[in-house]
């Protein structure tokens, strides 16, 4: 859509541009340039101009003609420098509109490739020239088409990625010639000092093109600008980017380069530059600059958290007040409790102590008396005794304790092991009741009708049995007896599986009573902790045991309750012989466990 109000003096140029033959067209473009320039810069008229210029079309118009061969256009390089300046100033500024994503993706990104194969061209015709005025003439039209890209580069700085990893940019950085080579690296220079960013979005090849050269061109040109222009480009890349700066210092690829540029010539005018490119290659400022950064951005970071959680205590204020408060009362009470507690603890220490020292003190006291008491040639023997007895007394305690032990550590087990005696116990008679109903239908069963083919087959068969086995000739009477005897072992075999099976009964109720006694014990508690009548459960349902037992603890209880001087003469080991008339052992009132009383 063309727009109102168009300035007459572009409509005439469009006009005739589109009237005129293809080789009059350049000259007629040329006129644009009178026109911008009277403009005053960053007017509005200027901005509604450069709209105009490219809704008519006028700039691809001057980009085709820079895509033409330079020979075929008239004027030469004086009309196709004059050109690219009109193409870079009508780009920067300009508002496209509606076709932007043309202007941006295509446009411009084929104006940067057009200034640059210009580039190119201009350099291959200044070393083919051999007048000094033409060289000069042409290092003039060079000078102007890389002003104009620097402007359109300035304008639209996303064409900087572009350029650097172009072809023609490489070939015009790689240029022999000291006037071409010092151009296209102050032209680099200024590129990296509008945007140093889009150095690092270039590939890694391009990057190290760019590196190569610019190393390549400060160590072998002899003139003073290129390495001037070349020391600080890499002194500018390396205090710019961190990344640059290690690759520099940790590649293999310039792993002599500081001890080069230390051999470098003093007293030039770019020594200050060297010794500060010198001074950022060292491993001491590259390790200062890396923690510099790092600490930094720790600082950084720590500022942004510590803000964040001073704002986030800042709006829990109220409620940390009420919880803290909480929080030192219940510490206060804790701490009384526990002071509290620490006393009655010292309180009970004291106290138990206190007991001990009593109990020790009548124990000595005790012993004493019976000292006084035992006849001075028994001492000797009481003393061996007393020993006796406090050594079984401490073996009783020591072998409890460990016995207690290890039935606590080998409870799981006894629980396993009773469950999967639980289980094959179930499973024994789930078996044999499916063993027993198949006995009990077995005789239900009918055998198979044979047919009249399959009885004719069986008796050939015995038959043919029966001539390959001929037996002895035996009479009705040996026969008779014979049988008789299978018949009296059938009928004594049959007798003895049911005293077997009655046997076995016993046995397993037998061993159903044990199982149940064992897990009755393992559930029992302690002798401190039983109450009330738990100890009669485990009386035993024997009543020889029971009476043995009644009589063993009265035999030990007749024992104990004798006075001292009735036990000087006994041993350790003899047994206690207490008359029968002394023992009341009364069977008939005797409780036994699983019995009824009389």
């Amino acid at each position: 859509m063309k727009p109102t109000g168009t300035d007459p003096r572009i409509l005439s140029i469009a006009a005739e541009v589109a009237k005129s033959p293809e080789q009059n067209v350049p000259v007629i473009l040329l006129k644009l340039k009178e026109i911008i320039n009277i403009t005053p810069l960053g007017s509005s008229e200027l901005k509604k101009i450069k709209q105009d210029i490219y809704c008519y079309d006028l700039i691809q118009y001057c980009l085709l003609v820079l895509s033409q061969d330079c020979s075929r256009i008239q004027g030469g390089w004086t009309t196709i420098s004059q050109l690219t300046q009109i193409l870079s100033h009508c780009c920067v500024g300009l508002e496209p509109g509606e076709d932007a994503e043309e202007f941006y993706n295509e446009l411009l990104p084929s104006a940067a490739e057009n200034f640059l194969f210009l580039g190119r061209q201009l350099q291959t015709c200044f070393i083919n020239a051999a007048k000094a005025e033409e060289k000069d003439e042409l290092l003039h039209f060079f000078q102007i088409v890389t002003d104009s890209l620097f402007w359109l580069l300035g304008g639209h700085v996303e064409l900087i990625q572009n350029v650097l990893q172009s072809d023609h940019f490489l070939h015009l950085l790689q240029a022999d010639n000291v006037q071409i080579g010092s151009a296209v690296m102050m032209m680099l220079q200024n590129i990296l000092q509008i945007n140093s960013g889009d150095l690092l979005r270039i590939g890694r090849k391009a990057l190290y093109s760019i590196l190569d050269e610019v190393i390549f061109k400060l160590f072998s040109t002899p003139s003073p600008v290129i390495r001037s222009t070349a020391t600080k480009l890499l002194l500018l890349m390396a205090e710019s980017h961190q990344e640059i700066l290690i690759l520099l210092r940790q590649s293999t690829c310039y792993k002599g380069l500081r001890s080069l540029l230390s051999k470098q010539e003093t007293g030039t005018e770019f020594s200050q530059e060297l010794r500060q490119l010198v001074g950022l290659l060292s491993p001491t400022v590259c390790q200062e600059v890396e923690e510099q950064k790092l600490h930094q951005a720790a600082c950084l970071i720590q500022a942004y958290w510590k803000g964040f959680q001073t704002r986030k205590r800042l709006k829990k204020l109220p409620s940390a007040v009420i919880a803290l408060q909480r929080s030192f009362r219940s510490k206060r009470i804790k701490m009384l409790l526990e002071i509290n507690r620490q006393k009655e603890e010292e309180d009970l220490k004291l106290r138990l102590q206190l007991q001990r020292q009593r109990a020790m003190r009548l124990s000595r006291e005790l012993r004493l008396s019976m000292l006084e008491i035992v006849h001075p040639g028994q001492v000797e023997k009481h003393y061996r005794e007393m020993e006796e007895k406090s050594a079984l007394i401490i073996q009783k305690h020591w072998r409890g304790y460990r016995e207690r032990k290890n039935f606590h550590q080998q409870r799981q087990s006894l629980t396993e092991y009773k469950a999967a005696v639980t289980l094959q116990r179930a499973a024994l008679k789930f078996l044999a009741k499916c063993h027993k109903k198949k006995k009990l239908f077995a005789s239900w069963r009918g055998l198979q009708e044979l047919t009249d083919a399959r009885r004719v087959e069986l008796k050939q068969q015995v038959d043919d049995y029966v001539r390959r086995h001929l037996g002895s000739p035996m009479s009705d009477v040996v026969s008779r007896e014979l049988h008789a005897q299978a018949q009296e072992r059938l009928q004594h075999y049959f007798m003895g599986r049911a005293v077997e099976e009655r046997a076995q009964q016993h046995r397993e109720a037998l061993m159903a009573q044990i199982s149940t006694n064992v897990e009755q014990l393992m559930k029992a508690p302690s002798l401190k902790e039983a109450e009330g009548k738990e100890p009669e459960l485990f009386l035993s349902r024997s009543r020889p045991v029971a009476a043995k037992a009644k009589q063993a603890h009265l035999t030990t209880l007749k024992h104990i309750q004798a006075p001292w001087w009735k036990k000087l003469g006994e041993e350790s080991g003899d047994e206690i012989d207490v008359p029968k008339d002394e023992l009341s052992v009364e069977l008939e009132t005797l409780f036994i466990g699983g019995t009824k009383p009389p």
